[in-house]
């Protein structure tokens, strides 16, 4: 038996006047100071204010967030005491702000303590609500929460279904002002999220089609979005057309993964993010191609569909799933991203300092659990020194 979650979702553009319905007095609103300058924190809080909502602003929020920020956050929010704690940005405003709810509820829980299997009874004192303004990191549907650490220099993986969202608001004119590089990054997050969504071993009927949809329309409507982000609009509703589809794609691979699990990549990618600072989903999308072929080589069946639905065909089943990885390889390329760790700018000696504790850490993993191939300790190892020199994965 399993659950399927999702909060309620409006989306399309426009979908911000879904605020004005909201029932309260208070708004905490949890963002950075980039998206304040470029005035879509007050996009999100006029409807706000309109519902008859004061609105406090906390925008400390960091990329890859430490549990000092979430304590920060946390304090502000029993000084404003909010019925709705509002989550804008990418996912790691939206984590936060989820972190945020849950202690803003149960301060009696360090961080570590948000897993599945603790009852948390919220929903008594606020109520959360995710708008993301970017297209890749799915975090307005899902109930994990990612935070880093900084005494023991990892990223956590936390989180428990219920402080999953009670409204995610999926605007993609919010996330038209993303610059190329944001654009690359957010949406091989969300084809990674995608593929390791359908391949891990908790993969349902439920969640197989969304993640198929959103691997078909991310490598159809990733590169022209990139385009435009680039300068080149080209013609305006063609733009307009990859930047809903590259949004409503993010959301779906969301639902998919968050209702499966993701996989290797992601083990790996999260060590890349504390070790060297890597975004994540630049991160996740470098190791994405090593790990399907890692993957691919004891279980290729689910590689070859991925194949097969972008178009890819081999008369050899074990050999569609390695034409997917290239596919993967030369999504990247086009976007000037790149494909090992070496050409990620780290260099050898700091690649080889931190190769013990970045194994150590994904080998520890919860993303692995769900591994349809499970790595060993020196697979681990050997994944990471691939990933390095940009080796295709032969083992």
């Amino acid at each position: 038996m399993w659950t399927f979650v999702s909060p309620r979702i409006v989306f399309g553009e426009g979908a911000l006047q879904a605020l004005e319905d909201l029932q309260g007095d208070r708004a905490l609103l949890v963002t950075d100071a980039h998206l304040v300058s470029l005035g879509l924190a007050e996009r999100v809080s006029e409807p706000l204010r309109k519902s008859g909502m004061e609105v406090q602003l906390f925008d400390a929020v960091e990329p890859d967030p430490t549990l000092p920020i979430v304590s920060q956050g946390q304090d502000m929010a029993q000084e404003v005491k909010p019925d709705w704690i509002i989550g804008l940005g990418g996912g790691s405003p939206m984590d936060v702000a989820k972190a945020v709810r849950v202690l803003y509820e149960r301060p009696d829980l360090h961080p570590a303590e948000i897993n599945p299997f603790v009852p948390l009874n919220l929903g008594r004192d606020t109520r959360l609500v995710t708008i993301p303004t970017t297209s890749g990191s799915g975090a307005d549907v899902t109930w994990a929460i990612v935070l880093t650490d900084p005494e023991e220099n990892r990223k956590m993986g936390l989180g428990n279904p219920e402080n999953l969202a009670d409204l995610a608001v999926v605007d993609p004119d919010l996330a038209a002002s993303m610059p190329p590089q944001l654009t690359a990054d957010t949406g091989l997050d969300a084809l990674t999220h995608a593929v390791e969504g359908y391949t891990c071993t908790w993969h349902k009927d439920l969640t197989n089609g969304l993640c198929l949809q959103a691997v078909r329309d991310v490598m159809v409507y990733l590169p022209k979005a990139y385009q435009a982000a680039s300068g080149d609009e080209g013609d305006h509703e063609a733009t307009r057309k990859a930047r809903r589809k590259m949004h409503h794609a993010a959301t779906c691979a969301g639902l998919g993964f968050g209702n499966a699990m993701a996989s290797t990549a992601h083990a790996m990618g999260h060590t890349l993010g504390s070790s060297f600072h890597v975004p994540h989903g630049r991160a996740v999308g470098l190791c994405l191609p090593y790990t399907i072929e890692f993957a691919a080589r004891e279980s290729p069946r689910r590689f070859a569909d991925l194949a097969s639905a972008v178009g890819l065909h081999d008369t050899e089943e074990r050999g569609a799933p390695r034409l997917f990885a290239e596919k993967v390889r030369d999504l990247a390329r086009q976007m000037g991203q790149p494909l090992s760790l070496a050409e990620a700018g780290i260099s050898e000696e700091d690649f080889q300092s931190q190769l013990g504790k970045m194994v150590d850490d994904a080998f520890n993993d919860t993303q692995l659990v769900t591994a349809v191939r499970p790595p060993s300790y020196e697979e681990l190892t050997q994944l990471f020194q691939y990933a390095y020199r940009g080796q295709p994965v032969d083992f």
